[in-house]
């Protein structure tokens, strides 16, 4: 047991091994000048090579936060200098990427929740907005940002199309539709402008959306991020602490394998995946409330045992709902004693506990 808060630090991040090296971070040279502020905050400067895992931040926050320090001040610095090339002058991509900045503690953001899928067209992003929504009308305060930079469809969904305004002190004004702060890089450039962009301006634009805009103070932060395990996903990552994520899959097969690859990218970084949402779960008729399969069922429920996650919930599909979501009418506004709607609102009932309990541990697989 550390008798100081010096020592309590030191223990901490002797308890972190650097991969590339295969030594602590003491013990690789990693940590200089670490002292205890006045403020009680441990400070140090960390050497984070380009090729050192970036995820090595998260890791000493949490560290800190298990042996109940407080959040440590670490000012980030590349001892190896930019990358050289001893074959002529260095590729586009390699003076393009630069060391991963410092996480940033942002607790008035609350929980944040990473809405993923592994493919496109599951209904990633309308799971995101009517999560948004639901846990909203259920007294929380929420934000939704929307992460998917190439195609930013939340501007739609919730039929909110104008410019955010800028304040005095230069802060980007979030908009607001049916309860939920909203941002996204649709409300800023023209509907048919080409996002092509390389990682570093993804970084720049993800670090902005969290630092620059005014978001107030939110219980719920959501990000609903593009398809794949890309540049935001691990923008989003190294910039803030992430609560969990929550993975969008359809029954199919296709879909679930590209989703597992999804969930093991948040495992690999630390992130825990809340559970699963099988969105497209089948047919249930408005008027006599039958059950029907479309596709081959199972996914989700694979999904689950494969990532030992839960399943949140399932979605079933419903007449409309695309229609609906096209107009600016999420579902469980529109139709909320719907099937779908009502799904959905459990499924935010349960992204709640699971966030609470960092993981879902106490939460049931459902099954059938």
């Amino acid at each position: 047991m550390a008798s100081t808060p010096l020592a309590a630090a030191r223990e901490a991040l002797a308890g972190i091994v650097n991969p590339r090296v295969g030594q602590d971070l003491l013990a690789a040279g990693m940590v200089e000048g670490l002292v205890i502020g006045d403020d009680g905050r441990p400070t140090f400067t960390f050497l984070l090579r380009r090729d050192d895992p970036a995820t090595l931040v998260r890791q000493i926050r949490q560290a800190f936060q298990a042996a109940d320090l407080p959040d440590p001040k670490i000012q980030i610095k590349d001892p190896s200098g930019p990358a050289k090339s001893t074959h002529g002058p260095p590729a586009e991509g390699d003076k393009a990427m630069p060391p991963p900045a410092p996480q940033m503690s942002l607790p008035n953001l609350g929980k944040v929740i990473a809405i993923s899928s592994g493919k496109g067209g599951v209904g990633k992003s309308t799971v995101a907005a009517n999560l948004a929504i639901a846990l909203a009308r259920a007294g929380h305060r929420v934000g939704l940002m929307d992460g998917d930079i190439y195609g930013p469809n939340i501007p739609r969904m919730f039929g909110v199309f104008e410019r955010p305004q800028v304040s005095a002190d230069r802060r980007m004004q979030p908009l607001e539709a049916y309860g939920v702060k909203l941002m996204s890089l649709g409300f800023i450039v023209e509907r048919d402008a080409p996002a092509i962009w390389r990682g570093p301006i993804i970084m720049k634009i993800v670090t902005q959306f969290l630092r620059d805009v005014d978001w107030g103070t939110l219980d719920y932060f959501l990000v609903d991020l593009p398809p794949g395990t890309g540049d935001a996903q691990l923008s989003l990552v190294q910039a803030t602490n992430v609560s969990g994520a929550v993975i969008v899959t359809t029954p199919q097969e296709m879909s679930v394998g590209d989703a597992l690859r999804g969930g093991k990218m948040f495992d690999k970084v630390n992130v825990p995946v809340l559970g699963i949402v099988e969105n497209m779960s089948g047919f249930t008729c408005p008027h006599c409330g039958e059950h029907t399969d479309l596709f081959p069922t199972g996914g989700g429920d694979k999904l689950s045992g494969e990532l030992k996650v839960p399943v949140l919930g399932r979605i079933p599909m419903q007449a409309q709902m695309a229609d609906l979501a096209d107009r600016g009418k999420p579902i469980v506004v529109a139709s909320p004693e719907s099937p779908a709607a009502v799904a959905l609102a459990e499924i935010a009932e349960r992204v709640v506990e699971a966030a609470r309990t960092r993981g879902g541990a106490e939460l049931p697989i459902l099954r059938g």
